[in-house]
């Protein structure tokens, strides 16, 4: 079945103390564009997350967010004490004229008293496990794309069957519209004709009746529509999840043979029905899209 391009896949572990999420969202896209986001902690696994990314994912905009909190007792805040004992000998003064207590907590605020603990090259010691997770919401969001992708194809379908209910009501009408041109000329001419008192030769009829026909032949197109039917529905039940620009290419050719029919045949009820197949097509042309 085929797969959307939207979807969401989600990942965490905890490991000695560290926390680990990752949390992916995709978007449909011409191509694959993989976008990761980590924390200063995790710099410079971007390119891995990319790759890993690429290797389970082929189209869509992929936004990949990777957080990193540290629970362990490494990650105790140090204090600099230096710069906590001047800002104590600037506000001893103002609290002694103002008779009020100075709390040494309430100062842990102020700027550059405090600074994380952050162990270097942790990146590479927590590349193992971010890759995992990745590889994991990668799984989750196609499992999501997945389930997408059958409900469109249920809606594909949908939208099949109109267009081949109304290209049917296209066929049947076809022969019977060269046969009514025909009594309409023959009358016309009749009439014109009786007027200066000349008969209405049948060759004469015959040879405009030829010329309209051949004008009006709808039928390689109506037969190609047809096709493009049937490989658009192999295609949605077929094994292979990667249609999406195959799709897009049919539905652009059922769009240009239903076109072509409305210019060519040139009646009431099958410029209707031909309506109704282009608007059929653009809902094809709209969700396939979104398919993967």
């Amino acid at each position: 079945m085929p797969r959307s391009m939207t979807g969401f896949g989600a990942a965490h572990s905890a490991d000695g103390g560290c926390r680990y999420t990752v949390e992916m969202r995709s978007v449909n896209g011409r191509f694959l564009k993989c976008v990761a986001r980590v924390q200063d902690e995790l710099h410079g696994l971007e390119t891995d997350i990319e790759q890993q990314v690429s290797q389970m994912i082929r189209r869509g905009t992929v936004t990949v967010t990777v957080r990193f909190f540290d629970e362990s007792a490494q990650a105790a805040t140090s204090i600099n004490v230096a710069a906590m004992e001047a800002y104590l000998e600037q506000l001893a003064p103002i609290a002694a004229k103002l008779g009020a207590t100075i709390d040494p907590a309430a100062l842990l605020s102020l700027p550059g008293l405090v600074s994380p603990t952050v162990s270097e090259g942790h990146a590479e010691t927590a590349k193992p496990a971010v890759l995992k997770l990745v590889r994991e919401a990668c799984e989750a969001l196609t499992v999501m794309r997945q389930h997408e992708g059958a409900a469109m194809a249920v809606e594909l379908n949908t939208h099949l069957t109109a267009i081949e209910s109304r290209l049917g009501l296209i066929r049947e009408r076809a022969p019977s519209i060269v046969e009514e041109y025909q009594q309409r000329l023959r009358q016309r001419m009749q009439s014109l004709l009786a007027e200066v008192g000349a008969e209405v030769r049948p060759e004469d009829v015959l040879r405009e009746v030829a010329v309209f026909a051949e004008r009006s032949d709808i039928t390689e197109e109506v037969a190609r529509l047809a096709a493009h039917l049937v490989q658009f529905r192999e295609l949605l039940a077929s094994d292979n999840d990667l249609v999406g620009r195959t799709l897009d290419f049919l539905a652009q050719e059922m769009l240009r043979e239903a076109n072509t029919i409305g210019s060519k045949c040139l009646d009431t009820t099958v410029g209707r029905a031909v309506v109704e197949v282009k608007g059929a097509v653009d809902r094809l042309k709209e969700q396939v899209q979104n398919l993967e």
